[in-house]
């Protein structure tokens, strides 16, 4: 019923295929890449405006911990009294 459809190929293929030997690959040139000073600068201040922004939430965060700690430290105080 389902049986496989050979090719008709009137001779057999060779048992061993020489690859062909390939020539060296051609090297293309690289485009030169030319960065100004003004985008490097760019970068830079970039990354520190980043850094500080970062810095910034992470002493906001650490100040905001610190302040509910204290609140609830005295909101308990006045409980007990």
């Amino acid at each position: 019923m389902f049986l496989p459809k050979y090719p008709d190929s009137p001779t057999p293929p060779p048992a061993h295929m020489h690859a062909p030997t390939d020539p060296a690959p051609v090297r293309r040139p690289v485009p030169q890449i030319s960065v100004s000073a003004g985008a490097v600068a760019a970068v830079v201040v970039g990354g520190v405006v980043l850094t500080a922004l970062l810095a910034a939430v992470a002493v906001t965060a650490i100040s905001v911990a610190v302040a509910a700690v204290v609140l609830r430290s005295m909101l308990r105080d006045q409980r007990h009294r």
